[in-house]
């Protein structure tokens, strides 16, 4: 996308959220492949953002980046490159105020933590975390050092998503039940691309229960008051059997093939249950080795209603025209439109390079943006990171324990009890 109209459309979210001109954010960014371009590529649609310094193991992606900083116009960027951890060099310069990771998932918490240690905001892409002692680890740091650490979970900023919070909390849900997600998504063929991203098999091979809550999480710790009001107290977690991945291998690469025989210890279906301490249900589906179309497994269950996501259909008793039928989602948009999209021309939210797309993402950083010039609490923060994301090793622990109960750490150390509801307004407020 040419400089001028990246620039008119993120300056449009800019001046929505309410980001005024300021002195600019000084980010550096780890990880400029797919998604970390995208990230980059959008950051450099606004005057607000600076780079001063790019990461990456990959010479094609650091020199890509670098070409496309001094294209937008912006100074030439200083190249971190000699090695996995050269992230650290980065992280300790005097002239930058966030560290963006965007690496393969095992980094993501080594470079928050290095970031935050040497006085720098942190930002990941998802997940967060790969274990529970990164976990409290990041918990700690952030508090120590009182630095935000915000996972970028882009799919809490759905229009359709945000609709059904604003009316979940004005009671037309009834009392919230339960909620249903899940990762639905055919990534067989990214598993065994060597060249795109050589680490995500590895996860099959090595790793059991759901690797990626995080997309259908998100918004469901919102609709549930997750951290705010209430928190999660256990889960239990189940398997299927691995079957998919090689015979995919099989039929893709020959049955002679290293892949085909493989031991993949990932079952191909999790599913798991999420109990709350205030009685509330979740429950998560992960699945990116069958074959099927993407597809959106949200749900919400209330005593007055329920949402159904994949059909975009809502049913509220004593509200909808008909007994049970469901009705439009768009039918309450009129009234129950969240108040940070109104206003917002979704024509103007134009594809940036990289791994991304759509309207979420930009106005995830619009967001948080504002918060950071404003130095405002981030909607999303540390513990909503770690509390997403230690979902993924807590179920590999329940599958491998037969799927036994296994507790949630309290990351808030109680705090929820007294924390109010996300209120995400928009600049009038």
């Amino acid at each position: 996308m040419p400089i001028a109209n990246r620039r008119d459309f993120f300056s449009a979210m800019l001046q929505a959220a309410g980001v005024r001109d300021t002195k600019p954010i000084r980010a550096g960014i780890v990880g400029v492949g797919d998604r970390g371009s995208y990230h980059m590529d959008l950051l450099l649609g606004t005057d607000l953002v600076e780079i001063p310094a790019i990461c990456d193991i990959n010479p094609d992606y650091l020199y890509r980046a670098k070409r496309w900083i001094e294209q937008a116009g912006k100074p030439s960027p200083e190249l971190y490159d000699r090695g996995k951890t050269d992230f650290e060099r980065l992280c300790e310069r005097s002239d930058l105020d966030l560290v963006v990771c965007a690496t393969s998932w095992e980094w993501h918490a080594p470079v928050c933590i290095a970031a935050m240690k040497a006085g720098k905001h942190a930002t990941t892409e998802v997940p967060a975390a790969l274990t529970v002692d990164e976990c409290w680890e990041m918990v700690e740091v952030s508090e120590k050092t009182r630095k935000h650490c915000v996972m970028l979970e882009q799919a809490n900023y759905s229009r359709d998503g945000l609709l059904v919070l604003e009316m979940a909390q004005k009671g037309v849900f009834g009392q919230i039940l339960a909620t249903t997600g899940g990762y639905v998504h055919d990534l067989r063929l990214v598993k065994f691309d060597p060249e795109r991203e050589p680490w995500r098999l590895q996860h099959s091979v090595d790793r059991n229960g759901n690797l990626y809550p995080t997309h259908p999480i998100g918004p469901m710790a919102w609709w549930m008051d997750i951290n705010r009001g209430d928190k999660f107290e256990y889960l239990v977690s189940m398997s299927s059997k691995a079957v998919c991945l090689n015979e995919y291998a099989s039929n893709y690469f020959g049955d002679r093939h290293p892949y085909a025989g493989m031991k993949m210890n990932q079952g191909d279906v999790n599913t798991s249950l999420l109990r709350t301490a205030n009685g509330k249900l979740a429950v998560l589906y992960f699945d990116t080795n069958t074959p099927h179309p993407q597809t959106a497994e949200m749900r919400l269950d209330g005593s007055k209603g329920h949402y159904a996501g994949n059909i975009q259909q809502v049913f509220i008793e004593g509200r909808s025209p008909k007994e049970h039928v469901w009705e439009p989602l768009a039918n309450y948009r009129s009234e129950f439109d969240p108040p940070i999209w109104k206003n917002l021309d979704p024509g103007k939210f134009k594809r940036a390079r990289g791994h991304g797309g759509g309207e979420t993402t930009p106005l995830m950083w619009a967001r948080l943006l504002r918060a950071l010039q404003r130095g405002v609490e981030p909607d999303m923060n540390v513990y909503d990171a770690v509390v997403w994301s230690v979902i993924s090793p807590l179920t590999e622990r329940s599958v491998a324990q037969g799927s036994r109960p296994t507790d949630f750490p309290d990351f808030t150390r109680g705090k929820w009890k007294n924390t109010p509801p996300i209120r995400l307004e928009p600049e009038s407020a």
